[in-house]
């Protein structure tokens, strides 16, 4: 209990409190969740007589019941209907863990939690956000709602309306993402880039689809036949959700991490990663990472931004 007020005349009183919840098997620390109760004096003992949020995302169990699925590499939570079946998301998720402990090994938990709202206010709802900002994200990956601060991004959000407008390529991929999130969390820090985190996440994702550059980023080449070509690579502030050009900045942050892939091996991308994380904020972001890049790569940050562009304009111009 965090607080609580005196019983009116009639024997009524309002408490605050925390929820302590922890799903076993899945979750580091309890999350906390803030609590409304009305109470009421009867016989001698109190009785709840409402319980309600008392302010931030809300728990997938306040909006309504839930079923738990369970595959071999995940736990899928759902709330009823929704235009996903939960069993044909952990079909997805069970495909998705085990590529992605192919490329970035086996030293992650191995397995998902996924919550599964039924609509898109639902999904708004447990992120606590306006719900027309986040109408084309298809999933998302976040701590639980009222965890410690310092608990990292542990299970993946999904979007079902935005989710359903995928082909079955296109859920695999986003899931396999998502999955990608959960599996990077210990190498992912404040410092590392968005460009970096969420490239590593499609690149990922799109790893033996067969799926072609035009293919994978229509955007970047509508803009490369416009003229537009790039020059630098994607702010995290690119990634806000709703901003203009979003889309862009993942097909963009794609393209680099599959340069680095190409170029030095799918390996030299993890260790990158894993080196920008351990080098610590440093002095200054780009100066850090100009560093990393030149120890683990071999080239400063300028140079392997202006490969990058001109690796945009040979793949998307026609001319390579």
């Amino acid at each position: 209990m965090t607080s609580a007020g005196p019983p009116d005349a009639a024997g009524r009183a309002v408490v605050r409190a925390e929820l302590a919840v922890r799903i076993a098997g899945y979750d580091e620390y309890p999350a906390l969740f803030p609590r409304r109760l009305e109470l009421a004096r009867e016989g001698g003992a109190w009785r709840v007589g409402r319980e309600e949020p008392d302010g931030g995302a809300a728990p997938l169990w306040d909006l309504g019941g839930v079923e738990a699925v369970a595959g071999t590499h995940c736990l899928v939570l759902a709330t009823a209907g929704g235009a996903v079946r939960p069993a044909a998301l952990v079909e997805v998720a069970d495909r998705a863990v085990p590529a992605v402990s192919a490329v970035w090994g086996g030293d992650w938990a191995g397995r998902l939690l996924l919550e599964l709202p039924a609509g898109q206010e639902q999904f708004a709802r447990l992120l606590d956000v306006p719900p027309a900002d986040w109408a084309d994200m298809a999933a998302v990956t976040t701590a639980a709602a009222g965890a410690p601060s310092h608990t990292p991004a542990d299970r993946v959000l999904v979007n079902p309306e935005a989710f359903t407008r995928l082909s079955d390529l296109g859920r695999q991929v986003v899931t396999t993402h998502e999955a990608t999130h959960v599996a990077t969390r210990a190498d992912t820090r404040p410092w590392t880039p968005l460009w970096l985190s969420e490239g590593a996440a499609d690149w990922t994702g799109y790893l033996g689809t067969g799926r072609t550059t035009r293919q994978i980023a229509p955007e970047l080449a509508r803009d490369v036949a416009a003229g537009r070509v790039p020059t630098a690579l994607p702010a995290d502030a690119d990634f806000t959700a709703g901003a203009a050009g979003i889309a862009q900045a993942y097909e963009l942050s794609w393209l680099a991490c599959d340069l680095i892939a190409t170029r030095y091996g799918p390996q030299r991308l993890v260790a990158l990663y894993r080196a920008v994380a351990a080098a610590g904020p440093g002095a200054g972001r780009e100066a850090q990472l100009d560093q990393v890049l030149r120890a683990e790569l071999g080239t400063g940050l300028a140079a392997f931004t202006a490969r990058w562009s001109e690796e945009i304009r040979t793949r998307l111009s026609g001319t390579g």
